[in-house]
């Protein structure tokens, strides 16, 4: 028998581990045609907000060594327009569905969970807390206290799983996770991307109008690996690792320091149908080191 990729998240099945990471596929529409988005675990959305945003001026992404940086400024449809058109899209296929979710104030995190709380197609939020390229993004994702009301205001009007996205600008990650998890958060996804900059030694400028950005991409897999080992020994709930996965070693590598699950951003841009390519090198893995299940590898690092 094949060994099995399904895993549980807070109460929810999911049939393999590989996810999609906010802001890199859109709402699923742009690689509907590159491959079966059944095949995911789950497609998490860009992040919503309550009004419509144009997000900053190009340029906002740039090529950096082994990564890249972004200051997108939460571009979207809105949170009407989201429910309306793209909600309806996914609805045809059978992928969990995780929207994430952004505000510049807790109410409007608020707002926007207690409208996707009776729609079906909405399996789980996932909070951005930890937006680098936006005023005020750190408040959040910095702060325990914080965080731990935040996601604790958002249950109150949110009946499904709330995931918790923590950045690594932080002084001790840990804190943070456990906060979220003193608030009733039902899971965490470690990391979002760490603040960056590039300069353009012709013009002398930025390389992004916002000057600054997030960076991502395979340069930030050992800052995510140790994070994610960090906040697996400081709480008891579901972590999801996110950080420069770009094939299928990486996603054990998480699984090993406790993941339950990860997402894959960056490398969307260079391979586009790769979350589905490592499923398979993923299944050979477990058969060679004849283990029946993905779930046996979770937290099994075997520190010195």
């Amino acid at each position: 028998m094949k060994p099995d990729l399904s895993v549980n998240i807070a109460g929810v099945h999911f049939n393999n581990p590989i996810m999609t990471a906010s802001g890199t596929c859109g709402y699923g529409e742009e690689l509907a045609d590159v491959f079966d988005l059944n095949k995911l675990g789950a497609i998490v959305t860009k992040s919503i907000t309550v009004k419509p945003r144009e997000g900053h001026p190009p340029p906002r992404t740039a090529e950096t060594d082994s990564g890249m940086l972004n200051a997108i400024g939460l571009a979207n449809v809105g949170v009407d327009k989201f429910i309306e058109e793209k909600l309806t899209f996914l609805e045809k296929f059978d992928t969990r569905v995780i929207v994430n979710v952004a505000g510049a104030k807790l109410s409007e995190y608020i707002e926007i969970c207690a409208r996707l709380n009776d729609i079906p197609r909405c399996d789980m939020v996932e909070l951005n807390f930890s937006c680098p390229n936006v005023d005020s993004g750190m408040e959040l994702a910095s702060d325990a206290k914080l965080a731990e009301n935040a996601v604790r205001e958002v249950k109150r009007v949110f009946s499904k799983p709330v995931i918790a996205k923590l950045s690594p600008n932080v002084t001790r990650i840990a804190d943070i996770a456990k906060g979220c998890e003193g608030g009733g958060a039902d899971a965490l996804s470690v990391i979002n991307t760490l603040v960056g900059m590039a300069v353009d030694i012709d013009s002398w400028k930025p390389r992004l109008t916002n000057n600054s950005g997030g960076l991502s991409g395979p340069a930030i897999k050992p800052v995510a690996i140790a994070c994610v080992h960090k906040v697996y020994r400081a709480v008891s709930i579901p972590i999801i690792g996110i950080g420069g996965i770009s094939n299928w070693k990486d996603v054990i590598e998480f699984i090993l320091v406790g993941a339950s699950a990860v997402q894959i951003g960056t490398g969307l841009f260079v391979e586009p149908d790769l979350p589905v390519k490592v499923l398979k090198d993923i299944q050979k893995y477990l058969s060679q080191r004849k283990l029946s299940s993905i779930n046996d590898l979770k937290g099994q690092v075997r520190l010195h």
